[in-house]
């Protein structure tokens, strides 16, 4: 990556001493900014995320001891106040990857993987249909009340079913408790973001929509930069990243490699900084 995209990143995305996230409502704006970012990545993986937004800088390591580090803490700490706000959206999406979503991307993410009840059936697990079944009953419901209502006693089984349904963007964790012990109280998703879970753009549209998203952000991403931030296939990402070029919104100097038609000219393709 060119040193004046890493600029330009560092500036987006909020690996900068002097604007890191240090409140919730601060959380929220970064993430309602950049459109999506992962939870607790750090330097090593591509991106923008609200741990590496806590401690501005662009080359934060999560330390290996993460209950004594203070800037782990209070990312964490600042994740539950937002699922306890319910603002922006957080659970695990594609491939597990724990996220946040600003509202206005909801319906892009939900048209690429979210499970319509129609599909229920055929796409999810006989838990997850379970757990699913005792949540549109009772609306909200303990960890522990969870799996002793639907029957998925199994911590393995349950854990796997409600990563399923994280995944299908069908329940969300709405709050944390750590006394009397630790548990998530999980809810529907519909119930906490009806609008943005109605709407449903088509599939190209959702993926262009992404690409724009991350593109906006990044300045200029390269072969599989984006399908390793958002879970998309390559194939995926790359229609999304054409269809940019298509309309303009970005250009291709080479295969794979996407650069954003900058208005201001802070970032070029030929890797020189214009003057303001």
């Amino acid at each position: 990556i060119p040193s004046e995209i890493e600029e330009y990143r560092d500036a987006r995305w909020r690996r900068e001493g002097v604007r890191q996230v240090e409140t919730a409502f601060e959380a929220e704006r970064f993430v309602e900014q950049v459109g999506f970012a992962a939870c607790l990545t750090d330097s090593r993986r591509p991106g923008p995320s609200l741990y590496v937004a806590v401690c501005g800088r662009r080359g934060a390591v999560m330390p290996r001891n993460v209950q004594k580090d203070e800037e782990a803490s209070l990312t964490w700490h600042l994740k539950d106040e937002i699922v306890r706000r319910g603002k922006v959206y957080y659970a695990k999406l594609a491939r597990g990857k724990a996220m946040f979503l600003a509202p206005r991307m909801i319906p892009c993410f939900n048209a690429i993987w979210g499970v319509r009840r129609s599909e229920e059936r055929r796409r999810l697990s006989r838990n997850a249909q379970a757990i699913l079944r005792v949540l549109r009953r009772e609306w909200e419901m303990s960890t522990g009340d969870l799996r002793d209502e639907s029957g998925v006693t199994n911590r393995h089984s349950f854990t796997k079913a409600m990563d399923e349904l994280q995944a299908a963007m069908l329940v969300v964790p709405s709050e944390v408790f750590y006394q009397p012990k630790f548990t998530y109280i999980w809810t529907l998703a519909i119930g906490r973001f009806p609008d943005a879970l109605l709407r449903r753009p088509g599939r190209d549209a959702a993926l262009r929509e992404i690409a724009r998203c991350f593109l906006t952000g990044a300045g200029m991403t390269i072969r599989g930069e984006l399908a390793r931030v958002t879970g998309l296939s390559r194939p995926e990402a790359g229609r999304g990243n054409r269809a940019l070029v298509t309309e303009g919104y970005a250009t291709m100097p080479s295969t794979g490699e996407y650069w954003l038609i900058e208005r201001d000219s802070r970032v070029t393709p030929d890797a020189e900084r214009q003057p303001d």
